[in-house]
């Protein structure tokens, strides 16, 4: 019986932990220096920082999806071990969540400064 129900759970979280890599963690841009970038470079910069800020709400909407599925699994789960693996999935998955809106926040930090920067070094 522990056979059947370890090949059972390895099934279950096989399929979750699948689903869990179907969210795509976008790459940080790079940000220009402000201070010697010229206006063609910050807007190159400011195009890129939305689209990764686009893609980010893509990713941790997905994951929202994935931290859902687990919980849901997990109330549905009827063996300790399967519950266990749910709660931890979905644990990993916020955490996941969490930096994924750390990247963001430090990737806005990076282009406002670049901003003042460039304003500081090409002032009207």
């Amino acid at each position: 019986m522990k056979l059947i129900n370890a090949t059972a759970l390895s099934l279950i979280l096989g399929s979750s932990m699948a689903s869990a890599a179907d969210c795509v963690n976008p790459d940080a841009p790079s940000i220009p220096d402000g201070a010697s970038s010229t206006m063609e470079q910050m807007i190159a910069g400011q195009k890129a920082v939305k689209s990764f800020q686009a893609s980010n709400i893509e990713y941790m909407s997905c994951l929202e999806g994935r931290i859902n599925e687990a919980e849901a699994n997990f109330a549905k789960a009827t063996d300790g071990a399967e519950k266990e693996a749910n709660q931890k999935l979905s644990s990993d998955t916020a955490d996941a969540y969490n930096q994924a809106v750390s990247a963001e926040e430090s990737v806005a930090g990076a282009f406002n400064s670049a901003i003042r920067e460039y304003k500081a070094a090409n002032p009207k």
